[in-house]
């Protein structure tokens, strides 16, 4: 009798092991337990929803008009017929950000893209996506976090560079130069700023440049940055040769300024982004140039990215190069090139390439200028 009770006692064990392990596959299988995605994909593989965080809306001009719409039809496009893009905007706030990837995870989301506000604090955004195994793509600004997935961009350092040599190629010994920076907090906006001293430094230092002014804006303000530059000019009596802004929409503001004083186009305006109002700028000779990064072929390549993420194969067709974070990790990365762009190139550069118009443009600008108009 106690054998017959031994048995009987593990047969129900082996019973009861038998359906927990078909329990836990089950739920495994579709998403509700054991750490899977909610939509029941894994790590974005047969992800047809994705979440687009931004981090600004105005005053930039790039973020609302050309990254959201073209990031949510490429991505829908990508994962075509079922994609689907659930898109938010921070605003300029890291704890709206979070709570805005916490949103889009209950949801459903299985893949963020992320422009992050504050690079730092976003790693919180990669945690908790992580939790449901939910793949990050870092889109335009890196997120600091060692478990980042991907990360798509420019080569900043390098655009900082091309904004340097500018200046260098067109100086004078003795020029005053005023740095009007992005936000701190940008990771890019700072490997920009390195990429600009990288040149201008050693020029610095030798005393064949003076920098006399240098501010650091947040969001890229251009109301921030047209204070900067009013009190530049006021500190220094106007004695100002060369203004390095880090955004087209800065140096707008840098220009507002320079009018005022009667110094607009006397000076040598730098920007980035080759918005509408930069290209504006310098054919009216407000501005001297600008850096272009096609943000259309930035969107384009991380619907890419996404398309194979949801495939599950087929990343080395996209990844071309790997950035480094604080912490040593290398983060799988795609890097696009950027174009230094004045009144020589227009026409062959952001026009040909249909980032903006010829129409949009040249409102305002006499006929046949620098062969553009």
């Amino acid at each position: 009798m106690k054998l017959y009770d031994r048995k009987r006692r593990s047969f129900s064990l082996l019973i009861s092991l038998t359906l927990l392990i078909v329990l836990f596959t089950a739920c495994s299988a579709d998403g509700s337990g054991g750490g899977g995605s909610p939509t029941g994909g894994n790590d974005g593989r047969g992800c047809t929803k994705v979440g687009v965080l931004l981090p600004v809306g105005a005053p930039s001009e790039r973020w609302e008009k050309t990254d959201r719409p073209s990031l949510t039809q490429d991505i829908e496009g990508a994962l075509s017929p079922n994609g689907q893009v659930d898109y938010d905007n921070a605003q300029g706030n890291s704890a709206t950000q979070l709570a805005q990837a916490e949103a889009d995870l209950a949801r459903g989301d299985c893949i963020l893209v992320v422009g992050a506000y504050d690079s730092t604090q976003a790693a919180s955004i990669v945690a908790k996506a992580h939790a449901r195994h939910v793949s990050v793509i870092a889109y335009d600004r890196i997120i600091l976090s060692k478990d980042l997935d991907y990360y798509v961009s420019f080569d900043n350092v390098r655009a900082g560079q091309l904004q340097g040599e500018y200046i260098v190629a067109h100086h004078k010994k003795g020029d005053n130069v005023v740095m009007i920076n992005g936000s701190r907090t940008d990771h890019n906006a700072m490997l920009f700023y390195q990429g600009v001293l990288n040149v201008l430094q050693p020029l610095y230092n030798s005393g064949e440049l003076k920098k006399v002014y240098e501010a650091f804006v947040p969001n890229e303000s251009s109301s921030t940055a047209q204070i900067e530059m009013d009190t530049a000019l006021k500190a220094n009596h106007n004695n100002i040769q060369i203004v390095s802004a880090a955004s087209d929409t800065m140096a707008n503001s840098v220009i507002a300024s320079l009018k005022v004083q009667k110094l607009s186009g006397k000076v040598l305006v730098t920007g980035r982004n080759a918005t509408y109002t930069g290209i504006h700028n310098i054919l009216t000779g407000d501005q001297s140039m600008t850096v272009y990064a096609a943000i259309t072929r930035e969107a384009q390549v991380t619907a890419d990215l996404v398309r194979v993420i949801s495939a599950g194969n087929g990343l080395s067709s996209v990844v071309n190069g790997r950035i480094t974070t604080a912490d040593g990790i290398n983060i799988p990365s795609v890097l696009a090139a950027s174009v230094a762009v004045d009144n020589t190139n227009i026409a062959s550069t952001v026009i040909a390439d249909g980032y903006v118009s010829k129409s949009d443009v040249c409102q305002g600008v006499p006929v046949g200028t620098d062969g553009v108009c």
